[in-house]
């Protein structure tokens, strides 16, 4: 499934090589989230805040670019780039911060056992989700492009039920730190 296949810009198809580069404009987006994502989360010290914000703001970075990214190609660019800014601007702090943060807790310490495992459940649910992704796209598409949409949609908001209690503690230790 590709973007020439299910995206119309004015009214026209797009052609393979406008459809990868708009898949280009996704990456470069969540490039700079990334970077802006571990920016943020380095100067609060929060990184499930982070990317709990992330999450929460591309649920309508995705519904914007369904509603108004075929207008035109501006419109498309733009809001491409605002969805993988957010889409992808928390996956660098998952992959690599939290697994750091998760090897360093008292009961996994000095253990790089257990840290290796943290790293490979981290990875390995990674790609699952990279195989399953696909398949599932598929599947769902043959209902139409808005279920795909909601099903990312769906996606984004068990990650954040997922990240919730973990936010919720960063916010109540930067509280007390307060105090």
């Amino acid at each position: 499934i590709t973007l020439c296949n299910v995206a119309a810009v004015a009214g026209q198809f797009l052609s393979h090589k406008a459809s990868g580069i708009l898949s280009i404009v996704f990456d470069i987006g969540g490039v700079l989230g990334g970077i802006s994502a571990g920016f943020l989360s380095d100067a609060i010290g929060a990184r499930a805040i982070t990317s709990a914000l992330f999450l929460l703001l591309s649920i309508p970075a995705l519904i914007l670019y369904r509603t108004f990214g075929s207008i035109s190609m501006r419109h498309n660019i733009a809001l491409m780039f605002i969805s993988g800014y957010f889409v992808n601007g928390p996956y660098s702090l998952i992959t690599t911060a939290v697994a750091t943060d998760l090897g360093t807790q008292d009961a996994i310490k000095g253990n790089s056992r257990a840290l290796a495992t943290v790293s490979a459940i981290i990875d390995g649910t990674g790609s699952v989700g990279a195989a399953l992704g696909p398949l599932l796209t598929g599947y769902i598409s043959t209902r139409g492009w808005n279920s795909v949409f909601f099903m990312l949609i769906v996606s984004i908001s068990l990650a954040l039920v997922f990240l919730i209690r973990i936010a919720r503690d960063e916010i109540v230790a930067k509280i007390g730190a307060r105090r």
